[in-house]
């Protein structure tokens, strides 16, 4: 169907007031045109009206710039991907010396390292930042062997990150700017604060669910050292750039090719499925890309979130359809799963997924074979079975995370084998948001909780 700008502004602004976002900005590509909308306000506190050239923090859809850059830098001959990490950056090392060893950037761009991936360390402002944090590395688990399992894991972008800087000579931002952003157009795309200051920027939103959000007490959280898996800035049609570039085969909208079909192609290329098909809606993990399969037609995109701004790409390469929507706090997801099943239905033809939650009649469950203790960095999760025969798990930051926040305690609602609901925890992930009971291909047992891979320890 052809886009109809006053029909998808209509439904933009009652979804967005509907699910209490403050403000959002969409960019579709359908039938070879961008199409530019936006919805309330950047601003709670004074009430600036949000536009289609206002910019959003991107979160993690800054994943696939940095994938992307990378690529490039393999193309040129100037990375080989599979070579071990620390062959590039002398001296990395994480405590497992088998990882330290072995783990290659091929590996960090589809989250098969097994690095733990909740990092987060402020390094400072210099252009050192990333070198710093790469150093720190030394002190961050593993969640599982490399090549094991997917477990998300911005730690590895970060390094990644790193690594174009040694190969480039230039800070990460740099690199990205000359090699990546320039030659995509991508004028209203930022790395450093300073630069997003010169636009009309989204300030986040905080509160609790099904409340109207107030504004941050800071725009953002994030320190310089998590550019590479998290700290970019930009508008929906800016992100559309990088998303038909991927179409288009690897050119740009003024002919300058970036990549070859067949690199664009590579990291569409599912390197590992994910038992977790629920938090993003994925089916597997390529290079930098989260794969999906809607029904038997494929797709690639990701997903965003900061403390208060989420952010959505969807590409549908069958129907030459993409979307972007960016959002500054609220019911940010519902609205994201509302509007873009009713958009990529019209325009590609392709059905969303349902959201993840209980089904309508309860199932039965044996939940004899999951209970025990489970760890990864960070973090430790306990599954006790009840007198009942159900399953509770309490899940508690610990070590370096501990008080980010307090425990938690919950039953495990049965979905299918192996997989439970349990209370979603903040605007990203939704009412609801499972907890995969699986094993790991050295066949240890293991709880996937936000994509992140727990293996058992008891």
């Amino acid at each position: 169907m052809p886009f109809d700008p006053a029909h998808w502004q209509s439904r933009l602004d009652a979804l967005r007031a509907a699910h209490r976002v403050p403000g959002a900005a969409l960019a579709v590509l359908a039938g070879g045109h961008v199409h530019e909308l936006a919805s309330g306000v950047l601003h709670r506190g004074t009430g600036v009206a949000a536009t289609p050239d206002s910019v959003f923090q991107l979160g993690s859809v800054a994943k696939v710039y940095t994938a992307t850059l990378v690529m490039r830098l393999a193309e040129e001959g100037a990375l080989d991907l599979d070579a071990p990490v620390a062959e590039v950056l002398p001296g990395f090392a994480v405590p497992d010396p088998g990882a330290s060893a072995t783990v290659t950037p091929r590996r960090l761009l589809s989250h098969t390292g097994g690095i733990s991936g909740d990092f987060t360390l402020d390094t400072g402002r210099g252009d050192d930042c990333l070198a710093r944090y790469v150093a720190a590395c030394t002190a961050v688990g593993q969640d599982c062997p490399p090549g094991a399992a997917v477990s998300y894991s911005s730690t590895g972008y970060a390094v990644l990150g790193r690594i174009t800087e040694v190969v480039t000579g230039r800070v990460w931002d740099e690199a990205l700017r000359e090699l990546l952003l320039d030659p995509l157009g991508a004028e209203r795309t930022a790395t450093l604060p300073e630069e997003v200051l010169r636009f009309r920027a989204a300030m986040s939103h905080l509160g609790a669910p099904g409340e109207d959000p107030g504004p941050a007490p800071a725009w953002t959280a994030m320190p310089r050292s998590a550019g590479p898996y998290g700290g970019m800035c930009a508008s929906a049609a800016d992100v559309l750039l990088l998303a038909r570039m991927h179409l288009d085969g690897g050119t740009a909208a003024d002919g300058t090719r970036l990549l070859s079909p067949e690199a664009v192609a590579a990291m569409r290329r599912p390197v590992a499925p994910t038992p977790d098909r629920w938090t993003v809606h994925s089916s597997a993990w390529g290079l930098g890309w989260t794969l999906y399969d809607w029904a038997g037609t494929p797709g690639f995109g990701h997903d965003g979130a900061t403390l208060g701004q989420y952010s959505y790409l969807r590409v549908v390469p069958g129907a030459g359809v993409a979307a972007v929507l960016l959002t500054n706090g609220g019911g940010a997801r519902r609205l994201y799963e509302e509007l873009f099943a009713e958009l990529l239905g019209d325009l590609a033809g392709v059905a969303q997924p349902a959201p993840f939650g209980p089904p309508a009649r309860p199932v039965e469950a044996d939940t004899a074979g999951i209970t025990g203790e489970y760890r990864r960095e960070g973090v430790e999760v306990s599954v006790t079975r009840t007198p009942e025969g159900t399953a509770r798990m309490r899940y508690a930051f610990v070590d370096g995370m501990a008080g980010f926040a307090p425990p938690f305690e919950t039953h495990l609602v049965p979905v299918e084998p192996g997989v439970f609901a349990v209370p979603g925890m903040g605007a990203f992930s939704g009412e609801w948001m499972p907890v995969v009971f699986t094993t790991l291909a050295d066949g240890t047992a293991c709880v996937y909780i936000g994509m992140r891979a727990a293996p058992r320890v008891g």
